[in-house]
C-alpha cells in the first residue's frame, strides 16, 4: 500500500462543497485541526521545539473539550460541513491528559476522525482495542532502534524504550486481529549528530510491522537555540 504523507487532500471530491463555499466567500469550518490536550511531557527530546516556547500546562476540564467537540460539528457553513478530523500532535504529550480516551471516543461518536502523535510510553494497555477501533492514525515518535541511543536523544530511560516498543507491537497485533483500518507509523526527527540512526530505525520499523517511517529534519527557532546545522541537510552525507 502507498501512503501520501506530504500532499494535500483539498482537491478530493469529499471536500468539493467546502472549497466552493470558500471560493464564494463563505465562512467555513477547518477541515482538520491540529492541537494537543496538554503541554506536559515526560520526556526531554534534544530536538523538541515546543520546549523553546513552553507555557504553563494548566489542565482543561473535560466539559470544555466536550463542548468543543460538539462545536466542531456545528460550525460549518451548512450541516455536515463541520470539522472532519483532529490531530493530537502539537505541543505536549496528549496521552498524559485525563481526557485523552474520552476525547477520542467522543470525537468518533461525532463523526470526527482522530489521529495522534505520541512518544508511546503512557499508552494504557487495556485501552488498546478502543484506540485501534476509534482512531484513524497513530504515530509513535521514536529516534533510534536501540534503547541506549533512543534514551539519550529523547531524554528518557532505556526502560521507557522497552515500554514503547511493547505498545507498538500490541497496536500492530490488534490492527491485524481486528482488521482495523488504522494507520500505524513511526516518526524520527533528525539532527546531524544522530543521522547514523536512520537506517537501523528503518530496518527495525519493518520488523515491527508498522505501516511507515517518517524522517523529518529538525526545525530551530530564529535565534538557533537548538543549534541545528542546516548546511548538513544539503551535504553529500545527508543525500
Amino acid at each position: 500500500m502507498t501512503y501520501e504523507l506530504d500532499g494535500t487532500k483539498i482537491a478530493l471530491p469529499v471536500h468539493a462543497e467546502r472549497l466552493r463555499a470558500f471560493l464564494a466567500g463563505k465562512r467555513i469550518a477547518p477541515i482538520t485541526i491540529d492541537m494537543a490536550l496538554t503541554q506536559q511531557c515526560q520526556m526531554s527530546c534534544q530536538f523538541c521545539y515546543a520546549g523553546l516556547q513552553q507555557n504553563p500546562s494548566d489542565p482543561v476540564p473535560w466539559e470544555v473539550y466536550d463542548r468543543f467537540l460538539d462545536d466542531c460539528i456545528e460550525i460549518g457553513h451548512k450541516p455536515g460541513e463541520g470539522v472532519k478530523a483532529i490531530s493530537l500532535v502539537s505541543d505536549g504529550e496528549s496521552t498524559l491528559s485525563k481526557s485523552f480516551y474520552k476525547f477520542i471516543a467522543k470525537a468518533k461518536a461525532n463523526g470526527i476522525d482522530v489521529a495522534s502523535g505520541t512518544n508511546g510510553e503512557a499508552l494504557k494497555f487495556d485501552q488498546m482495542p478502543m484506540r485501534v477501533d476509534n482512531r484513524t492514525d497513530l504515530r509513535f515518535n521514536l529516534n533510534a532502534a536501540l534503547p541506549k541511543e533512543n534514551a539519550k536523544i529523547m531524554g528518557t530511560s532505556e526502560n521507557a524504550f522497552h515500554r514503547v516498543i511493547r505498545n507498538v507491537k500490541e497496536v500492530v497485533r490488534l490492527k491485524r486481529e481486528r482488521h482495523s483500518m488504522i494507520t500505524i507509523g513511526l516518526q524520527m526527527v533528525v539532527m546531524p549528530s544522530y543521522a547514523a540512526q536512520i537506517v537501523p530505525l528503518a530496518t527495525f520499523g519493518a520488523t515491527l510491522g508498522v505501516d511507515y517511517l517518517v524522517v523529518k529534519h529538525c526545525s530551530d527557532d530564529a535565534t538557533g537555540r537548538l543549534g541545528v546545522d542546516y548546511s548538513w541537510y544539503r551535504s553529500d552525507e545527508a543525500m
